[in-house]
């Protein structure tokens, strides 16, 4: 039998309840003797739901489900508050018809193709967490690690995925651009370079009078940094500009000896071009002495500043499914697999499974919890940045990342 909540006082013989802005709703009313609603509950329960928004629509469903439930038997029996119990139902679907109940557009922008990786924003979407939350989002990809701050930054695009040291620069340049980071996803960057133990490297001052493939992209930005922090002498290095499609090919070919990019793309990549993985060495630079985060939830501040529950809703739910894609990233590949007929799971798993372990669940992770930053390590971030770039006016962290829209800290925390 359904529990029925304990009724506190003596009620008036008759009462009439209206769902609307302001109506001091108290629940107890609903178990008075002769408990009527407002013949006109639909219209208020719009007006709630259009002063309440999205979220407040939400709340009143889930407390008034409950009570459907107990009013259902009550129904069957003859009770005389059936007329309530049909009404209350009435003003249930209306608020779920409501205008405000609908689901809010979001274009999210990712930084380049959908593979591996990105399953981090599909599993949200193909597993409705975002709908949950009221947020109908389409997730875009991109052909430039700039693509997702300039679409952010015009407003076309209300969040995006980037690299923060890519943000760091462009806000350096436009120091007005509306874009700021709120959720770090990569604490540390997947900058990397990939090298051939057969063609004499193994560690980073030995790509001196070495060709090194070089795709335009936010690794090859960070280059000079690396080769600051690690003495080696850059002039004694051959830069050789390619396209990521040739990049594996060419290092497999034994035409280049080393090449940069996204550790979890090109060792993957060399691997499946037959190299032996003795004979890969994968220099991540975030293990040889750069302080850098990586990529990064962007937003546009002026969305942001209007309407920030939205902005809170898109990370709860991201947040739900990057905790379900660490704990199986099996299943979470399938979101790329449904939207790429070329790609093969076992390769695609391995980029997650590389992307979570050496990206994303680092100590500071584990100890912080998902998303957020530790000010002192961005600031030592800039520091480092600007060893090799000439700011016209170093930012302070507080400009580059707010952590005022970050799920609550239990919500972040794994295991």
């Amino acid at each position: 039998m359904p529990h029925r909540p304990q009724e506190k006082a003596s009620y008036p013989p008759t009462c009439k309840l209206n769902i609307c802005p302001g109506s001091g709703f108290d629940p107890d009313l609903l178990f008075a003797p002769s408990c009527s609603l407002s013949a006109d509950v639909g219209l208020d329960a719009r007006a709630w739901a259009r002063a309440a928004g999205t979220q407040g629509a939400r709340q009143l469903m889930g407390f008034l489900a409950p009570f459907l439930h107990f009013w259902t038997p009550l129904t069957a029996a003859g009770d005389g508050r059936v007329r309530s119990g049909r009404l209350l139902a009435a003003a249930l679907a209306a608020v779920i018809a409501s205008p405000a109940a609908a689901q809010t557009g979001i274009k999210f922008s990712l930084d380049g193709p959908i593979e591996g990786p990105e399953a981090l924003f599909l599993v949200p979407h193909d597993r409705g967490y975002f709908k949950s939350e009221g947020l109908e989002v389409v997730v875009d990809d991109a052909v430039t690690p700039l693509d997702p701050i300039l679409r952010v930054a015009s407003g076309g695009y209300e969040l995006g995925f980037a690299d923060i040291n890519t943000l760091i620069s462009y806000r350096d340049q436009h120091p007005s651009a509306p874009v700021k980071a709120v959720y770090v996803v990569y604490n540390k960057p997947a900058y990397a370079i990939v090298a051939r133990k057969s063609r004499g490297i193994a560690e980073p001052r030995q790509l001196e009078n070495k060709k090194v493939g070089a795709p335009t992209g936010s690794t090859f930005a960070q280059w000079p940094l690396f080769a600051k922090l690690n003495n080696i002498d850059v002039s004694k290095v051959a830069i050789e500009k390619i396209g990521i499609p040739v990049r594996a090919p060419m290092l497999a070919a034994g035409q280049i000896d080393a090449a940069l990019g996204s550790s979890f793309r090109l060792y993957v990549d060399l691997k499946e071009r037959g190299v032996p993985v003795d004979d890969i060495v994968l220099m991540l630079m975030a293990n040889y002495g750069m302080k850098l985060y990586g990529n990064s939830i962007v937003v546009n501040a002026k969305f942001a500043d209007e309407k920030p529950d939205l902005v809170k809703a898109f990370l709860r739910a991201f947040t739900r499914g990057l905790r379900g894609t660490i704990r199986n990233p099996a299943e979470a590949v399938d979101s790329i697999l449904r939207r790429d007929d070329a790609a093969r799971k076992e390769v695609e798993l391995e980029r997650v499974r590389m992307a979570i372990s050496e990206n994303v669940l680092t100590p500071e992770v584990k100890a912080n919890g998902l998303g957020a930053i530790e000010s002192a390590r961005l600031e030592q971030s800039i520091e480092q940045l600007a060893l090799v770039h000439a700011f016209k006016a170093r930012p302070k962290p507080e400009e580059i990342f707010d952590a005022a829209f970050l799920p609550p800290p239990d919500q972040r925390k794994v295991n």
